[in-house]
């Protein structure tokens, strides 16, 4: 990995409608332009990691809180916030508004997790805008993804799924289990105007959160994010928004993979994600002539070796747009 220093610019930019995203940037400013799509939806950049997966030296890199989560402003259960104008189109709409304010003609797209839908989703809509792709931990956040992560992979986890589906069932939605997905339920919760009924849907939501993850990455722990009463609201409000919508993503992802017909891809999967089957990526690259898919035996939702493996795919991009022999 590079090593990690401070944005050498940030900004909050003031879109169409009024929402403002943050976004900074690091690197060359003469470099290759690369995006980087975070995960959640509503993980938020974080503590800037991704930075250190791409050559400074040889990449402009740029992030930024989507909109209703980190830094961007208003934050999703703000009542100035429209969530139900948060959509995929909408954020690919952002990510438009923000290249052309960066002055930005094609770049590089990296996602995790759902920053992978997000990439492709912007792939397939301006497929004349993006180099290639580089995604990790890949999702399409299609129905049957959701369905598994919230229902058929409680088979693995009977004990927590339990805890999991039970608070559901005693929140006072009238939710049963088998007539209505767990997932719509939440996303009811999240809404809800209590702000107690909230914060339990949502302490609930986290603990099933890490223990689906857990298999992948050695076992239940608890992310230290959850503790952080705003921003564990947020990622859940957004998490069930999009999730009970199929990702916003209609048609699906695979069905327009003609759309990416020439745009180089490198897809990095762990053999042990359980929370995202490898099917999903599999499927991807079988329909994406231009991809090479990299599976990570030992690991699951991340891990070093995925990360080497990013880097290098990076890496393998900077020398391909370059033209440097391979």
């Amino acid at each position: 990995m590079y090593t990690s220093q401070p944005p050498d610019e940030t900004g909050l930019l003031t879109l169409s409608d009024g929402q403002g995203i943050y976004w900074e940037e690091s690197g060359s400013r003469t470099g290759i332009p690369l995006l980087y799509l975070h995960g959640g939806p509503g993980a938020g950049l974080g503590g800037r990691g991704y930075v250190t997966k791409a050559d400074p030296q040889r990449f402009r890199i740029i992030g930024l809180d989507q909109r209703g989560c980190g830094r961007s402003v208003p934050l999703a259960l703000d009542p100035a916030h429209d969530l139900d104008a948060n959509t995929t189109p909408r954020l690919i709409a952002d990510l438009e508004e923000l290249r052309e304010h960066l002055g930005i003609e094609r770049w590089v797209i990296n996602g995790v997790s759902w920053g992978s839908s997000l990439g492709i989703a912007y792939a397939q809509e301006h497929p004349d805008r993006v180099h290639g792709v580089v995604a990790m931990a890949v999702t399409t956040t299609s129905r049957w993804e959701v369905d598994w992560i919230t229902e058929t992979v409680g088979a693995l986890y009977p004990e927590e799924w339990e805890r999991f589906a039970r608070h559901a069932e005693q929140a006072g939605t009238g939710h049963r289990r088998g007539e209505v997905r767990l997932v719509e339920t939440y996303r009811q919760l999240m809404r809800a105007c209590d702000e107690e009924v909230r914060d339990a849907a949502s302490q609930a939501w986290a603990r099933w959160e890490d223990a689906h993850i857990g298999l992948g990455a050695g076992g239940f722990q608890r992310d230290p994010r959850w503790e952080d009463r705003e921003f564990r609201q947020t990622f859940v409000a957004l998490v069930t928004h999009y999730w009970s919508n199929d990702g916003f993503c209609d048609p699906a992802l695979l069905d327009r993979m003609e759309r990416l017909a020439g745009i180089p891809a490198v897809l990095i999967h762990g053999r042990r994600d359980v929370s995202g089957p490898l099917r999903t990526a599999w499927e991807l690259h079988r329909s994406w002539p231009g991809s090479r898919l990299v599976i990570e035996e030992g690991e699951g939702h991340g891990g070093p070796a995925m990360v080497a493996a990013w880097c290098e795919a990076n890496d393998e991009m900077a020398a391909r747009i370059a033209g440097e022999p391979g």
